[in-house]
């Protein structure tokens, strides 16, 4: 379902009204920061559109008509401050005066923080629509607070009377808010200078691959225990390493996406069908990159000529590691045949996984000329064999689960 789906009558609001005095010759809102050429100003009012939020409104000041254009052009409504010079909260009250009638929750941004994800915006006015939620919510990266800030539209008369310093952080100041953990870093990435422009620039194309330090926000969201966070460590560092080896051979992957695939490959161990419900998981939170490797991870069947892809190199990573122990292929699949002995179709599914896990496993030594082992352990994973209580635990565990 839609932001709007959750919460009827969700708007926001852009400020584009600023100087852009650290920028130099460049102008903030009307920089080029899309894949097709689009504006910030452009870039900000899609994610929106994207989190089902429709009813946008931008607040001018500097060079007001060229924004008010490109309004137009992104078909979003423009709404002039002639105050701006008098600092960005002038701006925030006319905005905020020109809200349509129906607003009933507001999402406010400046334009130079143009990137969070609009899995970010569904994620807090999901829970601002919730019986309970305060009326101002903020998002929260690492525990750091970012922006858009949502809040129920019944606050704006005393945003709007509120007078003095602080700005709108002030003037919300006295209402119970509640600071939402979400994974997504772009929620405190803005563009002052030059260089932070740079930097979004080329992060803007990749926003559908999680960084590490987001793929750590996801598992501690997700409260994965600390055997599962080591166990997902283990496998990033493998598939990092091999990852690494392949491009060195030729090969073309994308380590960013091949390591945080790799973090958040059982990010929903424990859940039905947890590959799947992974995958759903990355994709609600706006990483549709590396959502399929996740839900494909388990088995990989490369035929042919077929090239190499990350998730080849996940899924092969994943069969290299028990729990945070680097054990070989063969005997890891050697361990599940073991424990399911009696058990006939199980056997068959993991005698057909191993034989897909191996064929990769062919594929990439002969790339590599090496054996896969020695690269992974040439890049310092060397955790050695699980102790026996491991696999005793282990083989208990799955005795009582059932399933392989």
């Amino acid at each position: 379902m839609s932001a709007a789906g959750r919460f009827p009558g969700a708007c926001a609001v852009i400020l584009a009204g600023g100087l852009s005095s650290r920028m130099g010759a460049r102008f903030k809102p009307l920089l080029p920061l899309g894949g097709d050429g689009d504006s910030a100003l452009a870039v900000v009012a899609a994610t929106f559109r994207r989190a089902g939020v429709h009813d946008i409104l931008v607040a001018t000041g500097h060079r007001g008509e060229e924004v008010a254009r490109e309004a137009a052009r992104t078909g979003i409504r423009a709404v002039h401050n002639p105050d701006y010079e008098t600092g960005m909260f002038s701006t925030v009250k006319a905005a905020l005066a020109a809200l349509s009638p129906g607003c009933r929750a507001v999402c406010l941004t400046p334009v130079d923080v143009p990137l969070f994800r609009p899995a970010t915006v569904a994620r807090l006015l999901s829970r601002l629509a919730e019986d309970g939620a305060p009326p101002v919510v903020y998002p929260a990266f690492c525990g750091e607070r970012g922006h858009p800030p949502c809040f129920r539209a019944s606050l704006v008369p005393d945003v709007l009377a509120h007078v003095g310093n602080g700005g709108l952080r002030q003037a919300l100041a006295p209402f119970a808010f509640e600071e939402v953990p979400v994974a997504d870093a772009n929620t405190l990435a803005d563009m002052d200078t030059p260089d932070d422009y740079a930097a979004l620039r080329a992060l803007a194309p990749r926003r559908a691959i999680p960084t590490p330090a987001e793929a750590e926000a996801l598992l501690a969201m997700e409260h994965v225990p600390p055997q599962g966070l080591a166990h997902a460590r283990g496998v990033a560092a493998v598939a990092e390493a091999l990852a690494r080896a392949i491009n060195a051979a030729g090969g073309s992957l994308d380590i960013a996406l091949v390591k945080a695939a790799a973090l958040l490959h059982d990010v929903a161990k424990g859940r039905p069908h947890h590959e799947a419900a992974g995958g759903e998981l990355l994709a609600a939170h706006g990483f549709d990159a590396a959502a399929p490797i996740v839900a494909g991870h388990r088995d990989c069947e490369l035929r042919g000529d077929a090239p190499l892809t990350e998730r080849e190199i996940v899924s092969l990573a994943d069969k290299f590691v028990f729990g945070r122990w680097l054990v070989p292929v063969a005997a890891r699949f050697g361990q599940k045949l073991e424990l399911f002995a009696g058990d006939p179709e199980a056997c068959a599914a993991i005698g057909r996984r191993r034989d897909n896990a191996l064929g990769v496993l062919a594929r990439v030594e002969a790339l590599l000329g090496a054996k896969a082992e020695a690269v992974i352990e040439a890049a310092g994973f060397r955790p050695g064999p699980p102790p026996a209580e491991v696999y005793a635990a282990a083989r208990k565990r799955f005795a009582a689960r059932g399933d392989d």
